[in-house]
């Protein structure tokens, strides 16, 4: 039995870096202090505990997180420092090396943090608890709304696909998932809460039923009749885990917005081959013919890795011309880093980082492009935004149903709603479109 009374009147602060995955999680680390009578810090107040989640799928990524311990550290220095997350899995030691790290806590321990902080007392060394990623197995429900419109529901976790170039299931485990029922339950609980949208995360969501014997569409369907959920995107579905009757369905739904974020990596085959990917170039195109042809106006988010090993000149712009042809809508781009344990170090060419930043930035310019064309399509038009609380001197923003971000002028009134507004010309950095709000 836990003695919670030595944790009465203490406060906590939380960052979270990586995927949407790490902050829905970091919202249920805060709900499990939070109960034990650990509130969050009021900005400017120390914090008798500080709770790192973290990422490392880059070495940037790994970077930004050693970074990001030592500000806390500074900001508050003599609180207990929690590192928690992917980093703390795949590499416990070396979080437990840096400064004034107390304790790492691996993917299975997280949801007992209460297990291990004990009174708060700073430790000469980091303390380690952590399982091998093959005994990972427990699946931690987590739906966080933040400080957000939109909820995240993690629907799935784990990985069982191995790409050479990714540490993702050693730092995860395998796949595994909640039931219908209980991600059911919380997205009813969401609406209560008067949440309005729900993304559904995961790592590999298109694997969901691992552990349940059930289906991802049948979560889907079921999710699709919860009253008062207006709005559902998936935030991440793998080419060859996207059924036809997936897309049919959200094509007819109220609900599941017209909205895809799909992994490509590559578009070059041999490169796809290179990093044990389960789908080719053909496969790829298929799916994304598919979807405009049930939604035109859907927005198509893809990943893109450049410079991994392997990916001459020639596979390059095999890659560039196949994804310059694709109707999709934006490119998150990402260079290639070297992960320990991987197959892809196996592999001889190697690009230099200067090459992959030249790759990168002639990406990122297709994406503008195409982003800035999806959006341009949709000037004078009227659609529905979710519109969301503004941060401190920003303008009001929303989404449509296929995810234009939109600014309007502020509105306390409106915030959480759902409203018609008419698009016009970009806002001054062009990130979004500004809009006329026409409910009265």
């Amino acid at each position: 039995m836990i003695d919670t009374s030595v944790f009465l009147n203490k406060t906590a602060v939380y960052y979270t870096l990586g995927c949407k995955l790490n902050f829905s999680e970091t919202s249920t680390i805060g709900r499990i202090l939070l109960s034990a009578g650990i509130r969050t810090a009021r900005p400017g107040e120390k914090a008798d505990i500080c709770v790192v989640n973290t990422c490392t799928v880059t070495e940037v990524a790994d970077k930004k997180c050693r970074q990001a311990i030592h500000r806390l550290t500074k900001l508050h220095p003599e609180a207990f420092m929690v590192v928690t997350g992917c980093y703390a899995q795949l590499k416990p030691e070396e979080v437990a090396e840096i400064k004034d790290v107390d304790l790492v806590l691996g993917a299975e321990q997280k949801e007992d943090i209460l297990k291990y902080i004990g009174n708060l007392k700073k430790h000469d060394t980091g303390e380690i608890h952590r399982s091998a990623y093959k005994d990972i197995r427990t699946f931690v429900p987590s739906c966080s709304r933040g400080d957000r419109t939109r909820y995240f529901l993690k629907v799935q976790d784990g990985c069982d696909y191995f790409c050479t170039y990714c540490t993702i299931p050693i730092a995860r485990g395998r796949s595994r998932n909640g039931s219908i029922a209980s991600l059911v339950e919380q997205a009813r609980k969401a609406s209560s809460e008067g949440g309005k949208e729900i993304v559904l995360s995961g790592v590999n969501i298109g694997d969901f039923g691992r552990t349940t014997g059930e289906k991802f569409i049948d979560l889907v369907k079921v999710l699709d009749c919860v009253e008062g959920i207006e709005r559902y995107r998936i935030s991440s579905l793998e080419p060859d885990l996207i059924a036809d009757e997936l897309i049919d369905y959200v094509s007819q739904s109220h609900h599941f917005m017209p909205h895809f974020h799909i992994p490509l990596q590559s578009g070059c085959d041999e490169v796809l081959k290179l990093m044990h990917r389960r789908y080719d170039t053909a496969l790829f195109a298929s799916k994304i013919k598919r979807i405009k042809e049930e939604m035109p106006d859907a927005f198509i988010g893809v990943d893109v890795i450049v410079g991994t090993r392997g990916e001459t000149d020639e596979y390059f712009e095999k890659a560039y011309d196949f994804i310059s042809n694709m109707d999709i809508t934006q490119l998150h781009v990402f260079s290639y880093s070297e992960r320990p344990g991987t197959q892809a170090l196996k592999i001889d060419y190697i690009v230099s980082p200067e090459e992959k930043h030249r790759r990168s930035q002639r990406l990122l310019a297709l994406s503008e492009q195409k982003t800035q064309a999806f959006y341009t399509r949709y000037i004078g038009m009227e659609m529905p935004v979710l519109l969301e609380k503004p941060k401190r001197g920003a303008p009001m923003h929303g989404y449509t149903p296929n995810y234009i971000r939109v600014e309007v002028p502020n509105r306390v009134s409106i915030d959480n709603h759902i409203v018609n507004v008419r698009l016009s010309d970009f806002n001054a950095d062009r990130t979004a479109l500004c809009g006329e709000i026409l409910d009265k």
